[in-house]
């Protein structure tokens, strides 16, 4: 007699769990660095010039023979460069081709 293992000899493992728990983990991860690298907190900070001049800025900038200068501020409206306004050459028509 003989007896029908085929059924039995079919592999029952399941190898899905601990793929879906290391893509999981590695999405978390990358969210994790990009929320904590370019998140609303993390902004430049932009010192004055009284507070760099008082600051290791300040320090750093004597030591090298500079000044450290607020600038000057920017115009609301800036004037017309001067010269021609510049002008795009008009768009060709094709050429003709014959058939």
């Amino acid at each position: 007699m003989m007896n029908d293992h085929s059924r039995e000899s079919q592999s029952t493992r399941h190898g899905g769990t601990p793929l879906v728990a290391a893509i999981v983990i590695a999405i978390l991860g990358v969210l994790g660095i990009l929320i904590v690298d370019h998140g609303p907190w993390n902004r430049p900070h932009v010192k004055t010039a009284v507070v760099a001049n008082t600051t290791t800025t300040g320090e750093a900038a004597r030591n090298a023979g500079a000044t450290v200068m607020p600038t000057e501020p920017k115009r609301q409206l800036e004037p017309d460069a001067p010269g021609p306004t510049p002008i795009h050459p008009p768009t060709a028509a094709p050429p003709a081709q014959d058939f």
